[in-house]
């Protein structure tokens, strides 16, 4: 959570540096139209990468292929897009890179890795846990048998097509 509070503090203070330094460099003038600029340019290609992805992702649901990357490509791209349309030099240049397909890629890799070698936490009583593959999980569950004479045929019910 800490580093949530950081990310909150020093973005703006960067954002902050960044624009006193680049409009001493180069004057206020320039310095805003940068800033509408880069606006104007993340919008129309946020926009067409959007379109892009969309159209990727329907090719790979109508074919029944795998989804997965063209949905986190479009998360990234959708971040991307906030941070160009915030104000600010060091959020245009994260949204920018964002945008670039390799980096994208390099991206996806890195929250997969992370979350396959994130623990499973399983449990196994109440108040108790303990981590595990889940190759050797036993599951406790409680069910219901349910016999064709106690199903009634007046179509689906509150109660899963159960009699009551």
């Amino acid at each position: 959570m800490i580093w949530l509070f950081l990310l909150f503090l020093t973005v703006p203070l960067l954002e902050i540096a960044l624009f006193i330094s680049i409009g001493q460099a180069i004057g206020l003038m320039p310095t805003l139209a940068t800033v509408i600029l880069t606006a104007i340019v993340g919008t129309w290609l946020v926009r067409s990468q959007g379109l892009s992805e969309l159209g990727k992702l329907r090719n790979s649901l109508a074919g029944s292929g795998d989804p997965l990357n063209s949905i986190a490509h479009g998360a990234m791209i959708l971040v991307a897009g906030l941070l160009l349309l915030t104000p600010g030099f060091f959020t245009d240049g994260v949204g920018f890179l964002l945008l670039v397909p390799a980096v994208r890629v390099l991206v996806t890799r890195a929250i997969a890795t992370r979350i396959q070698e994130s623990a499973v936490f399983v449990s196994t009583s109440p108040g108790e846990s303990r981590t595990g593959n889940g190759s050797d999980d036993i599951i406790d569950a409680e069910y219901d048998v349910i016999h064709e004479s106690d199903v009634r045929d007046d179509g689906p019910s509150r109660t899963g097509g159960r009699g009551n």
